[in-house]
């Protein structure tokens, strides 16, 4: 395998498959043990999140007579190694599922329990706070129907017996609790002690089995049609995410979560819209292994496809309706059916599976299924089929020990797996088989490790990073090979991190006539091929409003290169500007910065504020943030050399231009508000005196038609140019920049005194309030306000802007997101808690 460019140490050993997982604001989470370490991969030695798990009490399912623990059913509840629990299965959730935007964390653990944690944004800890307890909610439900599924049903529940709240207590959730007989005489108060039922051993075993949790999995987004009423005013009626929990009876019980309709980084509203919507019988054994996949069928109606494996070796795949499972609210009646019993029983049990619709065949799934005797299979079917034809692409035993993680990446074209005998194997899929491939040789450049060393045992599972440019390998160390005084103690496992940017694959070219590798020393020139296609198919997918702006690798991978190679980075660019506004190949990087700046107007919103994080974080990464937005107003020093000129000027262009369309949709919308005398839906623009301001001074940059609107909102109100407060001394703050301003601070002896210094809201250009904002990592700036959904969302710029052609409903932004940059915004934590870096 190819050298990592970077790793961390953990504290604890994975001892389960898909042990790590990489979220979609890119963190990256680590099953190890007892705990589960959450890490920044741009940040791998800084600050930690931990999720510390401890034991939990047994549910009160009922009592047994001590004369039945040794019946056969009750053999596995009465073995436990373990002295305290570990995590057996985590999974993240899709981006703003939690309180302030982020992602959930669900996690089961070898009790059995599910359970959601969140980010501690407002804590200021480095312990992650739970949410929701799964099992809690699953238990209530099967209470509350009395546990009717149970296979002594002629059995009556009698005898309530009334223990002391101690016996309770367990390492185990599966601890069963027993009577010596039925006449057992009261203990002391009944105040004191839960009455609980007499069951027989049989009933014992069912429920504790339908309460096990094995494995979690949260679906992509289902998002249906906006014009759908709202379930409620706190949560989007149209946005929700399913978490599929698989136990050891086989089923699958479905937990949909509705998306909130606002976010907040002041106040930690823990509450969740969770609810159960369905319960399935999957399997006849344990579920070991699921796995989701969004289908978009043409149909109105978005599906969902889902992967379960099981511990006697079947595999079958799901179907689900979005409409469905939004409504849903029969729990006997889950909204699923049976596509394909693909791998029926045989007795190998399946650890892992992976399953992907990719983006340029939308009609074809491919699936992964490893399993427990190291080999894996590889299957393709043609969804749109009316048969669903399935062909198997081959049995691979290229491992030893069982499958712990498998992966698709580069939209299905390229395949990870692991196993715990240590090995890591790269596949590509050509001609419809699927062949081994080396890791890539060269890598950007070799980031310094740490003190973590290379004396690994086992591979726990991998993850793919948001971009698709790096994998994250989770590994536990050989214990003899350590230093038993330096090591052993602190270090027992480590996440690395590989380039795969450069993987081999089928390309249109071998190479790029348009440019000479010969000028990057060591790098061949496939390789090369490779990492550009890599980046600008990554950069295009991007383009979909829908995809959370993550581009951590992305950013990463062209600063290494730009350390070496210059001007490969600036060709890359140059490559993917051409694409986006339509012109010519081959022309300077020159020419090519001035004809983009003048076709700004033609560019999406979402392409703008790509090129605005590559624009800050990658050409300009040596310029400090304040510097280039003071350079918005003229107030402060460029800092740059001659031949950043134009890259600084495409910046300062980028971001008017998302200004002028920001100010154009706020003036749009309150007019039609105000002549329609209506509200127009639940957003309603704010900022608007400093708005016309900044029309007002920057009357010559302007376009005519922006002026025509704040001309014509004069007619209409003319409370427009109220001036605003200072927030520490109550004085007058005058419209002079867009970033920050002065207040009119009048001293003692009337003159003019010490002013104080306030930050602009990024969205409304009002001044920022004292209490917590968002804050954008990117650009550095502040928001109280957050921008409308349309901004983000717009492909040109609207010269005949009507706001009825926009939205017939506009919405404040699902997310929080900067309007410069795209990116979600989040509080900006101390310097040793955990923070997110998207770009």
């Amino acid at each position: 395998m190819a050298s990592r460019f970077q790793a961390a140490a953990l504290v604890a050993s994975p001892s389960h498959p898909n042990a790590v997982a990489w979220s979609d604001e890119n963190l990256v989470a680590v099953a190890s043990g007892h705990i589960v370490t959450i890490l920044n991969p741009a940040t791998p030695f800084g600050p930690r999140g931990l999720i510390t798990i401890s034991p939990s009490k047994p549910f009160p399912i009922g009592v047994v007579e001590r004369k039945d623990l040794l019946s056969g059913c009750l053999l596995p509840t009465c073995l436990s190694r373990d002295p305290r629990p570990c995590v057996r299965s985590i999974s993240w959730s899709p981006v703003g599922f939690a309180p302030n935007s982020g992602c959930l964390l669900a996690v089961c653990t070898t009790e059995g329990r599910v359970k959601l944690y969140r980010m501690p944004y407002c804590e200021f800890s480095a312990e992650w706070v739970e949410v929701d307890d799964i099992s809690e909610m699953l238990y209530s439900y099967f209470a509350s129907i009395n546990f009717v599924e149970s296979d002594d049903s002629n059995s009556e529940i009698s005898n309530v017996v009334e223990i002391k709240s101690g016996s309770m207590k367990a390492n185990n959730l599966n601890q069963i609790v027993c009577v010596p007989n039925s006449r057992a005489k009261p203990l002391k108060s009944k105040e004191e002690r839960p009455c609980l039922p007499q069951i027989t051993a049989n009933q014992y075993a069912f429920r504790s089995t339908i309460l096990s949790s094995l494995v979690v999995a949260w679906s992509p987004v289902v998002q249906l049609a906006s014009e759908m009423e709202p379930v409620s005013a706190k949560y989007s009626s149209n946005r929700c995410s399913i978490l599929a929990v698989g136990g050891k009876s086989g089923k699958v019980s479905f937990w949909r979560f509705l998306e909130p309709s606002c976010f907040s980084v002041m106040s930690n509203r823990d509450s969740t819209s969770a609810s159960l919507v369905g319960v399935l019988q999957v399997h006849g054994a344990w579920i070991t292994a699921i796995c989701w996949a969004s289908y978009s069928s043409g149909a109105s109606d978005p599906q969902l496809l889902l992967a379960t494996g099981s511990s006697d070796g079947s595999v079958k795949i799901w179907i689900g309706y979005g409409g469905t499972l939004l409504k849903s609210s029969e729990v006997n009646n889950a909204p699923f059916s049976l596509l394909k019993e693909v791998m029926t029983v045989d007795f190998v049990p399946v650890s892992v599976v992976s399953l992907i619709v990719p983006i340029r065949s939308s009609n074809k799934m491919h699936l992964a299924v490893g399993k427990g005797s190291g080999s894996f299979d590889v299957w393709i079917c043609d969804i749109s089929s009316t048969t669903g034809k399935f062909d198997k692409l081959g049995s691979y035993g290229a491992h030893d020990h069982i499958i712990t993680g498998l992966v698709w990446a580069f939209d299905g074209c390229c395949l990870y797996s692991c196993s715990q005998d240590n090995s890591v194997y790269n596949w590509t899929l050509r001609d419809s088989r699927l062949c081994e491939v080396p890791f890539p040789s060269n890598i950007p450049f070799a980031k310094s490790s740490g003190d973590v060393p290379n004396v690994f045992d086992s591979c726990f599972g991998l993850a793919t990073s948001p971009g698709n440019l790096v994998i994250a390998v989770a590994r536990s160390f050989d214990a003899d090979l350590l230093n038993p005084m330096y090591q052993a103690r602190s270090q027992k496992a480590a996440v690395e991190f590989f380039w795969i940017g450069g993987q081999q694959r089928d390309v249109l070219s071998n190479r790029d006539p348009d440019f000479d590798v010969e000028a990057i020393s060591g790098f061949p020139e496939k390789e090369l091929v490779y990492w550009t296609h890599s980046i600008l198919l990554f950069l295009k997918q991007y383009e979909n409003v829908e995809k959370p702006l993550v581009v951590w690798d992305i950013i990463t991978a062209l600063l290494a290169f730009k350390q070496s190679a210059p001007k490969y980075v600036e060709h890359v660019l140059a490559k993917w500007l051409m694409s986006c506004v339509g012109i010519q190949l081959g022309l300077p990087i020159a020419k090519t910065l001035s004809q983009v700046s003048r076709l700004l107007s033609n560019i999406g919103s979402r392409q703008l504020h790509l090129l605005n994080i590559i624009n800050r974080r990658v050409v300009l990464a040596e310029l400090k943030a304040d510097n280039i937005n003071c350079r918005q107003t003229n107030l402060g020093p460029i800092g740059a050399e001659e031949d950043l000129a134009l890259w600084m000027e495409l910046l300062l262009s980028c971001e008017n231009e998302l200004r002028e369309r920001l100010v154009a949709f706020s003036f749009s919308a309150i007019s039609s508000s105000i002549s329609t005398s209506s509200s127009n839906g639940d957003w309603q623009p704010v900022g608007l005196a400093q708005m016309g301001q900044w029309v007002a001074h920057n009357g010559d940059n302007v376009r005519d038609h922006l002026k025509l609107l704040v001309a014509g909102f004069r007619k209409l109100n003319n409370r427009y140019a109220a001036e605003e407060q200072c927030s520490y001394c109550s004085a007058s703050v005058p419209f002079e920049s867009t970033e920050f301003a002065f207040c009119r601070t009048a001293s003692s002896s009337g003159g003019v005194g010490q002013s104080h210094k306030l930050l602009r809201c990024a969205a409304s250009m009002q001044v920022c309030p004292t209490t917590p904002s968002w804050f954008c990592i990117c650009c550095q700036r502040w928001v109280s306000e957050l921008a409308p959904q349309a901004l983000f969302r717009m492909a040109t710029y609207p010269f005949d802007f009507e706001f009825s052609t926009l939205s017939s409903r506009p919405e404040v932004i699902s997310k929080p997101l900067c309007p410069f940059c795209g990116i979600l915004l989040q509080r900006l934590q101390p310097e040793f808690l955990l923070s997110k870096s998207p770009v």
